[in-house]
Parts: C-alpha cells; structure tokens; sequence
C-alpha cells in the first residue's frame, strides 16, 4: 500500500489503473477534466481512450465496450449528463455484462457551470445505483468498488464527486496497479440489446426487481453508516459528510449517506428512535425526501423548512451555522468572516492575444446594433466586451439564434460558437437553420482546441487524446455540407480583413458562416511559436485610450500613455487599432 499526495481527480484516475479499466471514453467540461488527463498521459496504458465529440457519443461508446464484457468508464461534468440522458435512461434497462461507471462530477456554487443541478436526481430517475464520495480517499475506493457493483448488477453506476473532491489534494492510499488482458466480445442477445416495446416491457421489470438487492448491497459495501448516540440526529451526505464529522457533538447521532438508493428498512430503523433529524446535503434534497418518508411522526429538519440552502457549495462553516440553526451545536466555531471591502474586481478575461477578442472586437464594430447570441467555451467572455446576449447550454448559440430570428426581431443577429462545441451539439442547429430558411450571421470561433477545460483536442485539432495523428475535420466543408452558401475564413488577427468579411456577411440574407480561425495563444507558445512582441513609441502615443479600450490585459495606461508589459504575445491587433501608429514590434521603429 502507497500513500501519495494527489488532486482528487488524480486519486480517481489511478483508482481506474487499479480496476482496472479497459476502456475511458469521455468530453471534456470542469471539474471531470483531470481525470482523462491523467490517464491518457501514461506511457503504459492497457486500455483504450479516447475524447469523444460530446458526452452522448462517449457513454454510447461506452456502453458497447460494457456490452463487450469489458471494464469501461465515461466522464462528464453535470450539464454533460443532461446531453448523455437519451443513452442513460435506456442502458439501465438494457444492463452491461462489463463494468460501467459514468463519472458525472457535480459543481455546487456553479464555479464554472451554467447551473447547479445535481446528478443524484438522474440516478433516482434511471434507477440505477450512484456513489457519492465525501473524501477524495473515498472517491478512490468508490471507484474500484464501482465497478464491481456495476459487474455484480449488471447496471451502469453513477460516480458523483463534486468540484471540492475533484480539485482538492490529499494523501491518498493507493493499492497496486493491474494491467489487464481481457478482450471485448459482443454476444448477440436481440432481447437485451434491441429496445424495441415487446422487450422494453420486460426489461423495466427487470430493472425494478433489482432494486431490493441493490438497496441492500449498498449496506454491506459500508459507505452508508450510522451510529446512535441520542434523541437528535444528523443526516448527512458527499462532501457534507466530511463536514459535519468535524463539527458534531458526542452526544448526537449521525448517519452518513454515500451511495442510492438508500435501504428504507434500515433508513426508517435509524430515523424513528429520534424525536429530531437535521438532514445535510449539497443541492437537491435526495436524502431529505427518502427521510420524510420513512419519518412518520419524527421531525425533520433540512431544505423544505429552510434550515439547508438549496443552492450553492457547503462549507466548514456554513454547515456549522446550519447546525447551530438546528440546535444541534450551541454556537458556531467557525463565524463567516466578512471580505475586506473595496477591493478591485478581478473578473475573468481572455488571455492577451485571444483570437476571441480581435473577433468579437470586430463583430461589435460592424455587427453595431445587434443581438448577439453566445455558447459555452472561453469566448463567453465576450460578455465584457458587449457582445454576448444568450448563454445557455453547449451549441445553443445558432439555434437560439435561428429562434430569435424567427420570431420577427428586425436587428442583425450574429451569434458566436467555438469550433470544439460546433462540433459537439452546432452542426444539428446549423443543419436546422439552414433548413428553415434563418437569416443569421454564425461566427465559429476556431482555436484548433478544446481550450476554456484544459485544452484537449477534438476532431478539428489534428490529433487524438493519445496525441496520434487524426484527420482533422473540415468546418469549411461540413458547413457547405449544411446547405451553407456564404462561409469564409478569415484570421481575427487581421483585423481589417475580418471587418470586411463581417460587412460581406452583414449584406447578404440567409445562414452566413465566418470561420475565425487562429491558433489559441496558449498552445502556440506551448509549440514555441514566437511572434515578436511589441512595445509603444511614447513620443508618437497620443493618449488616446483605444488601444487600452481593446481590453487585452498586455496593455496598461500610466501618466496618460499606453505601455505594453510582459504579457504580449505579439498578435499585433492592437497596432492596427492605434490611429496614432504608436505602437510598433520591438526593434523596429
């Protein structure tokens, strides 16, 4: 046994090399990220890996690995699940012969997420086992033993860490690495495999007759456990569970829930010898609705009367002041402490010499009075630069954008979309709006990069998760193949060629594609390409502002002049912008 300091996500990555897994499919989205990361990076990997095109398509590819007999993981972020939900919903009743565990990690207080939904309530609905660690040694022994429980039921199993088990580091128990030899074989079983209603019928009753023994297992397997001490109790799960270990009193009594569905018999046997519960959990109350009602007459405290938030990511001492609410603890021993006040705003920005930022620069400047619908990735940004309207899941832009235009708004309408969540779910609405006759501009913001997580490739980068060399796809052609007849590719950089092309667009009708295509800055440097950088002429600067009003973190204003620092990346955009051609590349004047 070996003790290593690990991310959490690192912990869960070595778990599946100890499973061990042999097949890891998944689609990139914070905090999931590390863990395909981790895996795809070792030079001995047994199994097949891959970063597929969306979440859908990665647990579709995994489900057949687990049809095949073999031992696959998928991993997602919470949203990611919600597009995975169509192959989720109808695994559980097809089963696996394999392992399947689906890794959908949660983000309470929505870090770096759209919402804040909670995962749980998907394993509830597709009634299928789920995991929810409180530790990031849990997680790691969740995960093996996933696995096991997904072979032994022959169901797919949810495996629920949050963003604070992910992103944390600990010291973590590690058990020995296994490579192993299995190979996948497909048995044909049409009345498994083939949901067509005759056997639907019999599957779901298959899957509710499971659900007893799941329940029960789930007890042996010891991630949920109590222990009696008094009349009041406390209910906790996930990373609340760790939280209220720290803080409860000797003389209350405590559950811990870490794996659904939970045993009704031996719930309502720990509730009913108390005359109060506090129940703790993270976002939906999963655990607090399977309490109320076994409860009976035993009062319940918890979310539905206003003890628990329903938003938003438990602490130390936010679990403390819920507690001390409850009557549970007599004060809190961790007070909220107040930010200092006055502090400057540092919102998250676009690194210097994002593409994004000369494209959207030059969308505002032609594109004046527009709306401006937007999607998921880096360029969301946008939204401090005036031009993002819409936020609202992966690849929605155009088809929002398609709605909009629909629905009789006179102003233009050009919505930005990355080229990696083009890919994932923009070519059905592209498809769509070219189909029913949309009059909309698309800008697909092209990175070559899955950038804003961590950047992974994707199938426009040129190169596997593996770093094999891949075909890389066409936007070009795929956007002609849409039924597109105006696309055009233009680098950002130039900034008056993409304002041409822009007005080019602007005067046409129809579906207009501009492909924004410039590599990001981070991988560019990453690959040693150097640009120069560039410095202002303070004789010549005039102290206008506007190359300061651009917004690139590598131009600062002091003593009413520009000043270019350290962050250049020699992009060059903002020498085009300056009316006064004070700003020059280094060694030139």
């Amino acid at each position: 046994m070996e003790r290593q300091y690990l991310l959490g996500n690192e912990a869960i990555a070595h778990a599946c090399l100890e499973a061990p897994v042999e097949f890891v499919s998944g689609y990139p989205g914070t905090p999931s990220s590390e863990v395909i990361d981790a895996l795809r990076l070792r030079s001995d990997r047994a199994y097949y890996i891959e970063w597929s095109v969306n979440e859908k398509v990665a647990l579709e590819n995994a489900l057949a690995a687990a049809w095949c007999g073999l031992r696959a993981l998928c991993t997602m972020k919470h949203v990611g699940l919600n597009v995975a939900a169509d192959p989720l919903m109808t695994s559980a009743y097809t089963g696996v012969s394999g392992g399947l565990v689906i890794m959908s990690a949660d983000d309470p207080f929505a870090h770096s997420s759209q919402n804040e939904q909670d995962s749980r309530c998907y394993a509830h609905f597709a009634r299928v086992p789920c995991l929810d660690p409180s530790t990031i040694q849990e997680a790691h022994d969740m995960l093996i033993d996933a696995f096991a429980l997904s072979e032994e039921f022959e169901l797919p199993v949810i495996f629920r860490p949050t963003t604070r088990i992910c992103h944390s580091k600990g010291d973590v128990s590690l058990g020995e690495i296994i490579a192993s030899t299995r190979k996948g074989e497909f048995k044909k079983d049409p009345r498994q495999y083939v949901v067509i209603p005759a056997h639907t019928r019999v599957l779901h009753k298959k899957l509710n007759e499971k659900q007893p023994a799941i329940k029960k297992r789930l007890v042996d397997f010891g991630y949920n456990t109590c222990s009696i001490k008094g009349k009041t109790a406390v209910i906790a799960s996930g990373i609340a569970a760790t939280y209220v270990q720290e803080l409860i009193p000797k003389s209350i009594s405590f559950m811990k829930i870490g794996a659904y569905p939970i045993d009704e018999a031996w719930l309502s046997g720990f509730v009913r010898r108390h005359e109060s519960v506090l129940v703790i959990e993270e976002l939906a109350p999963e655990v607090e609705e399977q309490v109320l009602q076994v409860a009976g007459t035993v009062k319940v405290l918890g979310k539905k009367n206003g003890y628990v938030p329903y938003e938003g990511e438990l602490s130390l001492s936010a679990v403390a002041q819920i507690m001390e609410k409850a009557g549970v603890l007599s004060e809190n021993p961790y007070p909220a402490v107040s930010p200092v006040q006055n502090l400057p705003l540092r919102p998250p920005i676009l690194c210097a010499g994002c593409l994004h930022r000369a494209a959207l620069y030059a969308i505002k400047k032609v594109f004046k009075d527009a709306i401006y619908p937007s999607d998921i990735g880096c360029y969301t940004l946008g939204l401090q630069l005036g031009v993002v309207d819409t936020t609202i899941c992966m690849g929605a832009s155009i088809t929002v954008a398609s709605g909009i235009a629909h629905s009789g708004e006179p102003r233009d309408i050009i919505c930005t979309i990355g080229d990696s969540t083009f890919l994932h779910t923009g070519i059905q609405g592209l498809m769509n709006a070219v189909y029913n006759g949309a009059d909309i501009t698309v800008v697909i913001l092209d990175n070559r990069i899955t950038a804003m997580t961590g950047h992974q490739p994707n199938p426009n980068t040129g190169v596997t998760a593996c770093g094999t060399e891949s075909p890389p796809v066409s936007l070009d052609a795929v956007c002609r193949a849409c039924g597109v007849t105006f696309v055009e590719t233009v680098d950002p950089y130039d900034i008056t060629g993409m304002m041409n092309v822009l007005r080019a667009a602007q005067s046409r009708k129809g579906v207009r594609v501009i492909i924004a295509k410039q590599q990001c800055v981070i991988t560019a440097r990453r690959a040693g390409v150097k640009r120069g950088r560039y410095t202002v002429d303070m004789d010549t600067c005039t102290g206008c502002g506007t190359c300061v009003r651009f917004g690139c973190p590598a131009i600062e204003f002091a003593d009413e002049k520009a000043r270019i620092n350290d962050l250049c990346s020699g992009c060059a955009v903002c020498a085009q912008l300056c009316p006064a051609v004070a700003i020059v590349r280094e060694g030139k004047r």
